[in-house]
């Protein structure tokens, strides 16, 4: 890192690692595949704001995120990489990655993040189960057990091949079984408006346990709303003179402290905007505005707000 004060948010204890709280996902980085410049520009000028934890994965943009970041990165720079397993590229088929669960298709995903990244050993690895998505769905012989998974998972981390396991797109069932394991991070699809998983979040902090949700703002998928076109977030950042995006991420890291943010872009502009909001702290009465989202949408539609899942 450049500027080693430089943390924006604050820090937490990833993996004995000490990262800032706004970090960096890389998947936007696929987006550079004509244009590996750009994308190593937008990746030092990270660096030089203070990021110092990217997510990224093999199968996005079919290595080319994980080039740019062997390129672009350097040892000195002290950057904690986490990629994950649990899905293979896909050329050729009707979405570019398919399930690979089997606990020898896990170990090859890592040898493809260990070569596309350039690397002997993978900071921390991910386990992205295929239990409560969105997205890619296990069918037949990629019912895997999870014990077989985290055994495989485990014997790479022996080995010195992995440095830390966490898990992906998990019920908190699943997270209790894996906790011998040493899981050091959960990411699941949640944010403002979509916080299906917050027992799973809880246990995340009893266990001191990294919570980095992907979607914080929201998607397309059914279930995820966008933060960022919601009345009360809206009517938020013009309150305090920020973005929709910027009051949606600033929630999170309000909301538990061992939330990392890691939302992606392919602009510096944004990308500059997403490390302010580690300056950004919300009122309580905004806060508990944005606390309550999740019961008003349901009671705007005139139904019962979901009880928790897990």
């Amino acid at each position: 890192m450049s500027d080693t004060s430089l943390r924006p948010g604050g820090t937490y204890d990833f993996a004995g690692h000490p990262v800032a709280r706004i970090g960096y996902g890389a998947m936007a980085l696929e987006r550079f595949a004509t244009d590996a410049a750009s994308g190593e520009r937008l990746l030092r000028r990270a660096v030089e704001l203070g990021i110092d934890h990217i997510d990224t994965a093999d199968f996005y943009g079919d290595s080319v995120a994980n080039d740019l970041i062997r390129r672009a990165i350097r040892p000195e720079d002290d950057v904690l990489v986490v990629t994950k397993v649990g899905a293979l590229k896909n050329p050729g088929g009707p979405i570019p990655l398919r399930p690979g669960q089997k606990p020898e298709e896990l170990r090859h995903a890592v040898e493809d993040n260990l070569r596309s990244l350039g690397r002997d050993r993978l900071d921390v690895v991910n386990l992205r189960r295929l239990d409560v998505g969105p997205g890619i769905e296990a069918e037949g012989d990629q019912l895997v057990d999870l014990d077989d998974q985290l055994a495989e998972l485990v014997a790479l981390r022996d080995s010195g091949v992995i440095g830390a396991i966490g898990l992906s797109a998990v019920d908190i069932d699943t997270l209790r079984r894996a906790l011998p394991a040493g899981i050091v991070c959960v990411q699941n699809a949640y944010g403002v408006v979509a916080r299906r998983f917050e027992p799973l979040l809880e246990l995340c902090v009893a266990e001191g346990i990294a919570w980095a949700p992907f979607f914080p703002l929201g998607s397309g998928f059914p279930g995820i709303p966008k933060a960022t076109e919601q009345p009360e977030v809206i009517a938020a950042a013009e309150r305090i003179g920020a973005t929709p995006a910027q009051v949606g991420l600033a929630w999170l890291l309000g909301h538990a402290p061992n939330a990392l943010v890691i939302p992606g872009t392919s602009s510096v502009e944004h990308l500059a905007e997403n490390v302010a909001v580690g300056r950004i702290t919300l009122d309580a009465s905004t806060t508990a505005e944005l606390d309550g989202m999740w019961d008003a949408r349901f009671a705007a539609a005139g139904e019962p707000a979901p009880q928790w899942t897990d």
